[in-house]
């Protein structure tokens, strides 16, 4: 079974579900498109997902907003969500069961945090807010000092913004991490597996189970960020290039790909930046896959042009050997692939596998060509793509 590094315990730890594996996943922030670094988190429960169907073990997946789901116009939310689900789908991204858009996790935000008042777990303030008493779960002394509000408590709805949402506090936002829970809470029926998010995730856990009344997440699930040639990929991304920019507001500067900010503000890159520069967007997933999802990874513009030059490659070769007679698999090294697959999502270690199988030409190649396509179920590379179109020669194997 797949064994992942928790990160709450800090040990590789085997997940093993009762019936469906329950998943949730911080989605990327609705207020601007979503970069590089974003896509490469939503690539992690979607490497869960895939390793564990294979294990014949259904996976029901839960993407909630990130930090905030207000403070934005609507419009511009809404072709932000739209621009991500297009992005999802350029990298095989399978879709989640459910996705709240930002409306509709405003409304469980406020039923969250009405409940977590009525529980004695939160407080109104005569300003409109609304705070989280940590205490109320973990115990210890009022720290108030006869202020309105305790050191330590956290805001769970904020008066105020435009546009604001209403409530019985009266009109305001979700405080941070407040979204996330309710929308695991709603949709996953009060357990999480697999909770996939930042390491700042650790409060939306402190409010499910103060809602829930017990504890409501197995496994906490860290991927590492991203730079893209020196550069945090944590900037606001407004304008894509191309590719997934299609519905962008009108009056946004539109990049350029390969500027010297990628097509976007504060160095950020978009998916719509790679395919403006005519490289098919599973080079990026494959770009990320070379890397271990619990390494922070260093793109750059050389290294997306190697992927989709091994990507055009393989597909090259499957097409090539879907031509010869049908063979079985290469067994020694799908276990070995698969084997890496299961050891906390090792994919550079499958992809390793994959090269060397493709340069031992005494596997016949009907067996190398049933073996790529079974552990393409994993890796979401389209590999049959070129299968019956005519041939071009492509470059030499490396």
């Amino acid at each position: 079974m797949l064994r992942i590094h928790d990160a709450r315990t800090g040990r590789v730890q085997e997940v093993r579900p009762s019936g469906a594996l329950r998943l949730y996943v911080c989605g990327p922030s609705a207020h601007r498109y979503a970069h590089l670094g974003d896509l490469r988190a939503q690539l992690l429960p979607d490497l869960v997902r895939r390793v564990l169907e294979r294990r014949r073990v259904r996976v029901v997946v839960c993407r909630g907003a990130a930090d905030g789901v207000g403070g934005a116009p609507a419009e511009r939310v809404r072709l932000h969500e739209e621009a991500l689900s297009r992005d999802a789908a350029a990298l095989n991204l399978r879709p989640p069961e459910y996705a709240p858009d930002a409306a509709e996790s405003a409304g469980l935000a406020v039923d969250l945090v009405g409940e977590l008042v009525g529980r004695g777990h939160a407080y109104a303030t005569p300003g409109g807010a609304v705070f989280f008493d940590p205490k109320s779960i973990s115990g210890g002394d009022d720290d108030s000092g006869g202020s309105a509000v305790a050191a330590g408590d956290w805001p769970l709805w904020t008066p105020g913004g435009d546009p604001s949402f209403g409530s019985p506090w009266g009109p305001g936002l979700p405080g941070p991490h407040v979204a996330c829970s309710a929308a695991a809470l709603r949709f996953l029926g009060g357990r999480v597996d697999v909770h996939v998010g930042p390491p700042s995730a650790s409060r939306e856990g402190a409010l499910s189970e103060a809602a829930a009344g017990h504890e409501v997440v197995g496994h906490r699930l860290c991927g590492a960020g991203l730079l893209f040639e020196g550069r945090p990929m944590d900037g606001p991304a407004e304008a894509p290039a191309g590719g997934t920019g299609e519905g962008a507001e009108e009056g946004t500067e539109q990049g350029t790909a390969e500027g010297t900010a990628g097509g976007t503000a504060e160095g950020s890159v978009l998916l719509g930046d790679v395919t403006a520069a005519g490289l098919d967007p599973l080079a990026v997933r494959l770009a990320f896959l070379e890397r271990h999802y619990r390494e922070r990874a260093d793109l750059s513009w050389e290294a997306l042009r190697a992927a989709d030059a091994t990507l055009r490659r393989w597909r090259a070769r499957v097409a090539e050997w879907a031509e010869s007679p049908s063979a079985p698999m290469a067994a020694a090294y799908v276990e070995r692939a698969e084997s890496a697959f299961l050891d906390d999502l090792d994919t550079p270690s499958a992809l390793a596998v994959l090269r060397e199988l493709e340069r031992d030409d005494s596997v016949a190649p009907g067996a190398r060509f049933e073996a790529f396509l079974h552990l393409d179920l994993v890796l979401g590379l389209d590999l049959s793509t070129e299968i019956g179109k005519a041939r071009v020669e492509g470059p030499a194997r490396s």
